[in-house]
């Protein structure tokens, strides 16, 4: 499912206008980027939570010169989704084709 397709679903369902829809989807991005880029993390209670990894840092190696290099210490963001909506995939998502569940 794409953006597009999201849209679509909950406009449908909620008999609320498209553009709307689409205005207020935008608003909940932005908004868990920017606290997220300000260092706090999301709950969404029964949907999980957007955090906030530590990478520590590491020695790498650039293959092409043939040389080790330092991997700075970074953050990455990272999803965990909540026991409940793991267990909802888990009872309704019986069997899928090989390449579609890999993504």
């Amino acid at each position: 499912m794409r953006k597009a397709d999201l849209v679509n679903a909950i406009s449908e369902k909620t008999g609320i206008a498209k553009v709307d829809v689409l205005v207020a989807l935008e608003e909940l991005f932005k908004e868990i980027k920017s606290t997220m880029t300000g260092g706090e993390n999301v709950y969404i209670r029964g949907f999980g939570s957007f955090v906030i990894k530590r990478r520590a840092k590491k020695v790498g190696r650039n293959i092409k010169k043939g040389k080790s290099i330092e991997i700075p210490e970074h953050f990455i963001p990272s999803f965990k989704p909540a026991k409940v909506f793991v267990e909802d995939v888990k009872k309704h998502v019986h069997s899928l084709p090989k390449d579609e569940g890999e993504d």
